[in-house]
């Protein structure tokens, strides 16, 4: 029998419960459907920003007063911003729920943007990007977003340009929040040791009065595909080479899954064994999927040595050209399992719980039950792998780089080697 609850109060809020008695906690959150590219390009940045003004206080509380409140019971609080959602959440003793959500409701409803703070957590935000800039292995991910979807909201940068974040107002982030942070745009999402009913009775006392309608509005993702160097005196190349790919709503998108776990999602898949155990080329290489609404990607990031990367995307591509036509049960059944694994123990966190109930909500407009994930899981057999893989690596590539970019190959030439015979239609 399932524990999940869910009840609609009459602004449009979602209110998802999991009910788990046998924890101690509860964990809660505010997940919003608005993230960075439903901003304007003039503000690009400001869904963060907005993020991190949301704590720095309230008409009732100081921005010390919203960590004090939290840490004197034990609890923890925090915040993300992604390029579909925004999240706050905290974490609290099964006794201290209320506390949680009124500091949940009073961030997202009352808060002041005080002067003093934007311009003080401004000044946070642009040390923010700079550490980004200044590391190469999570700056290549933001160039090669770009380099996918250029000129377009999905391919802007989550902390924004300093240029656009250093001129931001008030006045903007508070508009962005009144047109994007509807009712109807979110859901609070509940998991631990507490009741549904009283979980709503709390959600309509706190979140009732969120005026109902977003205004926020979706440009819909365009792949594009292309290149992003960046010549920097590293010791090693950072490189992200990807393709087009599934989305959320895609019918391929648990194949798509089962493929990039074979091929690149442990130390047991082929672009682990083959690229760094058997022939050395790299440290760190792994493959993931970036799923959003309506596209996604496909990529395999590696971090080499400049002697290695003439080899290096040969290598790769041959990986490629060799995966329809050697794939093993074995490594189906493997990649599967590691699947099933990670969707099953994750239910060990309430805090995942959570995560997941608020997403799917706001992606699917339902509650996609465990044992339906895990059966479409099981469902995916070697032909959709096969065909997935044939759909993917047939498309415009995008490629990425930081670092010493002498041995990389002009684009063309490494668009031409994912061209393989047995990628190509009959």
């Amino acid at each position: 029998m399932s524990s999940v609850s869910l009840t609609t109060l009459p602004n449009g809020l979602r209110v998802v419960t999991d009910t788990v008695a046998t924890v101690e906690t509860v964990s809660a959150g505010v997940w919003v459907g608005a993230g960075t590219r439903h901003e304007p390009a003039r503000i690009n940045g400001v869904a963060h920003l907005l993020e991190h003004m949301a704590f720095k206080g309230t008409e009732r509380r100081s921005a010390a007063d919203i960590a004090r409140e939290i840490e004197d019971v034990g609890g923890q609080i925090n915040a993300y911003t992604s390029r579909e959602h925004t999240a706050y959440y905290a974490k609290v003793l099964k006794g201290d729920a209320r506390l949680a959500f009124d500091i949940l409701a009073d961030i997202l409803q009352n808060s002041v943007f005080d002067p003093q703070e934007l311009a003080r957590e401004r000044s946070v935000v642009l040390q923010e990007i700079g550490q980004a800039n200044d590391t190469p292995d999570d700056i290549v991910f933001d160039y090669f977003q770009s380099a996918a979807f250029p000129d377009q909201p999905l391919g802007r940068p989550v902390l924004g340009p300093p240029e656009i974040v250093e001129a931001m107002t008030r006045d903007e982030i508070m508009e962005h929040m009144q047109r994007t942070y509807g009712a109807d745009a979110m859901v609070l999402a509940v998991a631990g040791n507490i009741e549904h009913e009283a979980v709503v009775a709390l959600a309509q006392d706190m979140f009732g009065g969120i005026r109902p309608a977003s205004r926020r509005v979706t440009a819909p993702g365009n792949y594009r595909g292309g290149e992003y160097r960046h010549e920097r005196d590293l010791e090693q190349l950072h490189l992200v080479l990807g393709f087009p790919a599934a989305g959320y709503h895609d019918d391929d998108f648990y194949a798509a899954t089962v493929l990039t776990s074979l091929f690149g999602g442990g130390m047991s898949s082929r672009l682990f064994q083959e690229i760094r155990e058997n022939r050395g080329l790299a440290y760190s290489i792994y493959a993931y999927n970036a799923f959003y609404a309506d596209c996604g990607v496909l990529a395999v990031y590696a971090g080499t040595g400049p002697e290695m990367t003439g080899e290096l995307i040969p290598a790769i591509a041959e990986e490629i050209s060799r995966l329809p036509g050697t794939l093993e049960e074995s490594e189906l059944v493997r990649a599967r399992n590691q699947l099933k694994a990670s969707t099953l123990m994750a239910l060990e966190s309430t805090s995942t719980r959570c995560e997941q109930m608020a997403q799917q909500l706001l992606i699917f407009d339902r509650i996609v039950p465990i044992a339906e994930q895990v059966a479409k899981i099981d469902a995916v057999d070697a032909a959709a792998v096969r065909r997935v893989a044939e759909t993917v690596f047939r498309g415009r590539p995008t490629i990425a780089a930081v670092g010493p970019l002498e041995g990389l190959d002009d684009y063309d030439r490494i668009s031409a080697s994912f061209a393989m015979p047995a990628m190509l239609d009959a």
